[in-house]
């Protein structure tokens, strides 16, 4: 396989120190969250997770987001991706979140609810429904399924989001700040839950939490509003995704909707931050990727310059910021501002020492999509740091599946 070639940046601003809450970090250069299907058969994250966050938490004061994780069974249920709605997970997730800390960095955890896109079969099974703002496929294979399944979608009921905002949020972040997260992030992007309140192609609701502008973004503002009493403002922060197409969104290219609606949220987050109340960070996800496939330049629809201009604080972008390395102007530039982080996921998969590599200028390893959403250890674990070169046996790996950590030794 052929490296990205880098220059260094160790003398550049991206490894000038920012405090972002109440923490310092030492660079800005962010593991965004990234899906890959590791954890156990009960939602609980697993050994190979430990060692996954482990090796990529080690060079210190680096800043590591996990991967979306479920607030309750309701949230969705979707194979081998972890929870925080019990004590087991929350034993098993302080286990990491320690490890973050032993090796000096910090650790948010992005809490997820899919709505609409939850497998409607594994909901069924568990006696739950697959539930939504609005009863609206994200298209016809979706609605195929549901029906098959005997779980056609349905639309919650205002009692239904006041459960939500009040007990299975309030719930999710008590146990992630038990479990020793430093911050907690709203998944608010690419078609799930919080996202289809936000926009009217999955928001047709006619009462309080659909129709306006206002109403759309009331269940997200009234959810921020609420965990901001519970955990502080100060450890909670929101991802958000105005252009992406993921999942059946229509942010459509000449659309102004993805502005107006993103401008007001972002301005009732900066009138909150104004009155004492400012979030971590807001994460925003660029418009040159959808999920994780790199977007043409010519495909690329509307850009974010508007989420800098309303919010003032802590900002963290991501989007295949290694289309022009070696120089990495396009990073470079973004934080010039000294208050944006960028963050990095796939090739942070293959690399499990990115920073590091950044910081020299060292080639960076070439990630293998296809290992992604694989439920065993090849393509997770096996990727060498770059002063390595232990030889991994693959078939050995392949049938390396999660167990719990217990008191699995991790150096």
């Amino acid at each position: 396989m052929i490296g990205v070639q880098t220059s260094p940046l160790k003398n550049t601003d991206i490894f000038k120190p920012l405090k972002v809450g109440e923490h310092v970090l030492s660079n800005k250069v962010v593991y965004a969250p990234t899906t890959r299907l590791r954890a156990l058969e009960d939602y609980t994250p697993s050994d190979l997770t430990l060692e996954y966050y482990n090796k990529r938490s080690r060079y210190p004061g680096s800043l590591l987001i996990t991967e979306a994780t479920l607030v309750s069974e309701q949230a969705g249920l979707y194979g081998t991706t972890p929870g925080i709605w019990n004590e087991k997970q929350v034993k098993e997730w302080k286990k990491i979140a320690d490890k973050i800390h032993e090796n000096g960095s910090f650790v948010s955890n992005q809490l997820w609810f899919q709505g609409r896109v939850g497998d409607p079969q594994l909901l069924r099974d568990h006696g739950l429904d697959l539930v939504a703002p609005s009863a609206i496929y994200p298209d016809d294979t979706s609605k195929e399924k549901a029906e098959a399944a005997g779980n056609p979608i349905r639309a919650l009921t205002e009692k239904e989001i006041h459960e939500i905002i009040y007990d299975t949020y309030t719930n999710a972040a008590k146990n992630a700040i038990a479990a020793g997260f430093d911050y907690i992030e709203l998944h608010a992007a690419h078609g799930y839950l919080l996202d289809q309140f936000l926009q009217p192609a999955t928001n047709q609701r006619t009462d309080k939490y659909g129709g306006s502008i206002e109403n759309r973004a009331r269940f997200v503002l009234e959810l921020v509003d609420h965990l901001t009493t519970v955990v502080g403002a100060n450890k909670l922060a929101i991802r958000i995704s105005p252009w992406a197409k993921f999942q059946g969104m229509k942010a459509e290219q000449d659309s102004t909707h993805p502005i107006i609606t993103f401008s007001y949220l972002l301005h009732e987050l900066q009138k909150r931050a104004d009155n004492g109340n400012e979030l971590a960070y807001v994460s925003v996800i660029e418009p040159r990727v959808n999920n994780n496939i790199d977007i043409d330049v010519s495909q690329q629809a509307g850009d974010n310059i508007f989420v800098g201009q309303i919010w003032k604080g802590i900002i963290l972008k991501s989007g295949n910021y290694t289309y022009d390395a070696p120089h990495f102007n396009t990073l470079l530039n973004d934080i010039s501002d000294n208050r944006t982080l960028v963050g990095f996921s796939r090739y942070y998969t293959s690399n499990p020492d990115l920073v590091k590599r950044l910081y020299e200028g060292w080639d960076l390893t070439p990630y293998d999509r296809d290992t992604f959403y694989t439920t065993n250890n090849w393509g997770y674990n096996t990727w060498n740091n770059y002063n390595e070169n232990d030889e991994i046996d693959k078939n050995s790996e392949v049938n390396r599946k999660a167990k719990a950590i217990e008191e699995v030794k991790v150096k």
